[in-house]
């Protein structure tokens, strides 16, 4: 598939970019039937088809939508496809975009074929603020990327249809020491500070003041992981939080999401079908209060979102682990002597969700991206298996409720 049938013999990188987007996008929901996405397996996953027309829709929306001449595909998109811009009016309720049978995944695509080519076909004529909300748009799809490859993960874990054990042999090995990488206490700056693309969340840069700290070299692991499981982690009221253990209790929670026990073992739920839990790898899809019960057990605690920064602005890109660019969508074993930060899996911090000093939403309609959603929220760093190799960066700050677990979510730990 293509992402626009008008393609410009010279492209601006912007352009260039947009296309490259708007395909991958494509390429990700190929692999899946029209059926697989129209599913939807619990209010706060989407069908992989509304992703493809809300992301359409935020083009078309917010910028096409203003050019004298321009004919919107359909004005009932408008309503349709809002997620949850107030000032645009009305918007259906989250829980039943899998009740969408129509309009056709064929009309989506059809929807997004318009857009593409009708934005190469303006965009000489766009102004430097339309050209800006380009480019948040494509930093937005590559998010809806993200939430595409995990939220059909869940449906497809949600059919009846149990999944057999995948045949695909996988290499099954230890893990990297962990390191405690020291930092002194004193005055730091944290925040993106510069002329490259970040989300208002991400500034304004300022100073801290953080104590004496240190904080792992990588990420926790499936075996530690699984030695608090064997230690009654899951049955220990003392290590939980009150509303993570209500959690527990009430959501029967023993094990990570997608995790099913076999034979005397653990195997889990990947795209490849069930395969045995890879003791090296990254411990995934645990929520902000099982890793939290995690660190209690281990005698240590979450990072604060500054530590973290602190770390990874140091280290730099070095030794990444596993983007959505390599296919995969499963995290992978730390390799080498070089502190891992980026890939794998999203880390939890003990840092909740507010505004910086200093910050302020942007005006008009883009203000609602992310100040609207500054409460009962936790934040998480480092990107995932599913985040776009470009899309992340040392001051990236994700977010999501401390319940949340089908996310690919894991944990570091600090002292």
């Amino acid at each position: 598939m293509h992402a626009s049938r008008t393609q410009p013999q010279a492209c601006s990188p912007l352009l260039s970019r947009y296309l490259d987007v708007r395909r991958t996008t494509l390429e990700i929901t190929s692999p899946f039937s029209a059926e697989d996405q129209m599913l939807q397996s619990m209010p706060d996953c989407s069908p992989a088809k509304w992703h493809l027309a809300h992301t359409t829709w935020f083009f078309e929306t917010f910028i096409l939508a203003n050019l004298p001449g321009y004919r919107l595909f359909d004005p009932h998109y408008r309503e349709l496809f809002n997620s949850y811009y107030k000032q645009l009016g009305a918007h259906p309720f989250r829980g039943s975009r899998g009740l969408m049978s129509r309009p056709s995944l064929e009309e989506i695509h059809a929807y997004r074929h318009w857009v593409d080519d009708a934005l190469a076909a303006n965009f000489e004529r766009l102004s430097n603020e339309a050209r800006q909300l380009v480019e948040l748009g494509t930093h937005h799809e590559q998010q809806h990327q993200e939430l595409i490859l995990t939220d059909i993960k869940h449906a497809l874990w949600s059919s009846p249809l149990r999944p057999e054990r995948s045949s695909r042999l996988r290499a099954v090995g230890s893990s990297e020491g962990v390191q405690w990488l020291s930092f002194d206490k004193r005055i730091y700056e944290v925040g993106h500070a510069g002329k490259d693309f970040a989300f208002d969340n991400e500034g304004p840069r300022h100073e801290i003041l953080l104590g004496e700290f240190q904080i792992a070299s990588r990420q926790v692991s499936n075996a530690e992981y699984l030695e608090f499981m064997r230690d009654g982690g899951y049955r220990r009221p003392e290590l939980w939080l009150s509303d993570g253990w209500d959690a527990v209790n009430s959501q029967h929670w023993n094990a990570p999401l997608y995790w099913e026990e076999r034979d005397g073992g653990w195997v889990e739920f990947t795209f490849d079908g069930l395969s045995e839990v890879d003791a090296a790898a990254p411990v995934c899809h645990i929520s902000y209060y099982e890793a939290d019960a995690f660190a209690r057990w281990s005698g240590a605690r979450l990072p604060r979102e500054e530590e973290w920064e602190v770390a990874a602005s140091q280290a730099g890109m070095k030794n990444p682990g596993a983007f959505l660019d390599s296919g995969e969508f499963r995290p992978k074993p730390t390799r080498g002597p070089e502190p891992q930060w980026f890939g794998n899996v999203w880390e939890w911090t003990a840092s909740a969700y507010l505004g910086y000093p200093g910050f302020v939403p942007a005006p008009g309609l883009v203000g609602e991206y992310n100040g609207k959603f500054m409460c009962n929220q936790f934040v998480l760093r480092g990107g995932s298996c599913a985040t776009p190799a470009s899309h992340i960066r040392n001051t990236y700050r994700n977010f999501f409720p401390p319940h949340a677990r089908w996310q690919f979510m894991g944990l570091r730990l600090a002292r």
